[in-house]
């Protein structure tokens, strides 16, 4: 299955300025795979080092970390030459070998012309550990996430179906028949998610019921890990917030809606935990008042969005039979499709760097106000609004378009692509091209 960020790896290979690479994100997204399957296209060999698999890889780095030394000793335990030039050295699991972290700086001064990825699903903690030296500025991030709609589109064959959203360069309406075919389709995205390995299960039979089954096997190996990187005293902790988290999107985040018999500070700390561990996103609340959002960031308000829409809608216990018979965009009071919104911006964000989530509220006794989410075009701060259906009031989205004079607002919903006045109607299945449509819509404003 294709995957959006092959087209930074190849970017990333063929710069000679390069850096080695380190891909973050949550277990089971794809790394892995992705990685191996572009080592195999594009180099003469890809040599996998799998620290978790075979930890005794770990000794090629203990004695020294001169690159040289460090090749010979992986050619001989690995059994494949690594030619710089030529060879994409790839090391997996690499959280757990922190010194083959630190070895990364000195095949950038050393070796800069072998290609070297380092990827793991826990690597958050390692990099946060506070015995670990980082190697600043010699190591470039790439950040990867479930699949986009996109992607999603793409793997089940509907190529087409992407191809007539890439390609709609105005602000006009999609053809009738092709916006309902599209909604469709980001109903059954909504079910299916983006994992990866429940994608491919989708493509093969179409079966939701067996995709749940395999959603299920997913959310497990994420409890699973939870010993990995918090002691015992916290577990229970972290299995109530990660089992609470996918209730709570859209709302604003309470510890006492989780377990209000248990401190805000045990609470805190399995929720920073499970941010590492890539399965939450925080929502910060903003000023609105300019760029960038995370200067006027509260540390304090926020909402969260999970992981994965597929994910979410399991954990919450939704069966095949309700999600085919229910408008799953409206489930949990709109929600999901929060969720979904919310999930799009970040995976379309640019994966050099880490992708950050912003909304707006107004709290005041008399005239409350949110919107779900600000989006950055050029210099300019947009307010987007998520509705579940085709309707809804946006009093929240024309108090913040003239308190601060913004040229748009943007309402996300299963209306058809249109402008109403200041606001652009975007289509949830758009949102891949927001950044283009916005631009246009912002042109056209001025």
């Amino acid at each position: 299955m294709k995957r959006n960020i092959e087209k930074q790896l190849q970017s990333w290979r063929n710069d000679r300025a390069r850096m080695p690479l380190l891909v973050r994100g949550a277990r089971q997204v794809g790394k892995s795979f992705t990685i191996e399957k572009f080592g195999q296209e594009f180099f003469d060999a890809c040599v996998t080092i799998n620290f978790d698999l075979y930890p005794h890889y770990a000794t090629a780095f203990e004695s020294s970390l001169e690159p040289g030394r460090i090749l010979e000793t992986l050619s001989v335990i690995a059994r494949q030459d690594i030619v710089p030039g030529k060879a994409l050295l790839f090391l997996d699991e690499i959280q757990q070998c922190p010194r083959a972290i630190m070895a990364l700086r000195y095949f950038h001064e050393m070796l800069p012309e072998l290609h070297v990825i380092g990827a793991g699903s826990l690597l958050e903690f390692a990099l946060a550990a506070e015995e670990f030296r980082m190697p600043v500025g010699r190591i470039q991030y790439l950040f990867m996430y479930p699949m986009t709609f996109g992607e999603f589109l793409d793997a089940v064959g509907e190529e087409r179906a992407r191809h007539s959203i890439v390609a709609h360069d105005t602000t006009g309406p999609f053809p009738e028949a092709v916006h309902a075919h599209l909604l469709a389709l980001v109903k059954t995205y909504c079910a299916v998610g983006g994992m990866p390995a429940v994608v491919q299960e989708y493509r093969t039979g179409k079966s939701v019921q067996r995709c749940q089954r395999l959603q299920a096997a997913i959310a497990q190996t994420y409890r699973d890990d939870f010993g990995k990187y918090a002691k015992k005293a916290h577990l229970p902790h972290l299995q109530n917030l990660f089992q609470s988290s996918p209730k709570l999107v859209g709302k604003k985040f309470k510890y006492t809606a989780v377990d209000d018999s248990v401190p805000s500070r045990d609470l805190k700390q399995a929720l920073e935990l499970l941010e590492k561990a890539g399965v939450v996103y925080r929502v910060k609340q903003t000023s609105g008042d300019g760029l960038p959002f995370e200067a006027g960031a509260s540390e304090r308000n926020f909402k969260i969005v999970f992981l994965d829409v597929g994910l979410m809608q399991n954990l919450c216990g939704l069966c095949g039979d309700m999600l085919a018979e229910s408008d799953i965009l409206a489930v949990h009071a709109g929600a999901v499709a929060e969720q979904f919104a919310g999930q799009e911006l970040v995976e379309n964000a640019d994966p050099f760097i880490r992708a950050g989530l912003y909304y707006w509220a107004r709290e005041a006794r008399t005239s409350s106000a949110e919107v779900d989410y600000l989006v950055a075009c050029g210099s300019r701060v947009l307010p987007l609004e998520v509705k579940a259906g085709k309707s809804g009031t946006l009093r929240s989205m024309h108090l913040f378009l003239s308190q601060y004079q913004s040229p748009t607002g943007i309402k996300v919903s299963q209306t058809n692509l249109q402008f109403e006045d200041a606001i652009m109607c975007v289509p949830l299945y758009a949102l891949e091209t927001l950044l283009s449509l916005t631009a246009s819509a912002v042109a056209e404003k001025q």
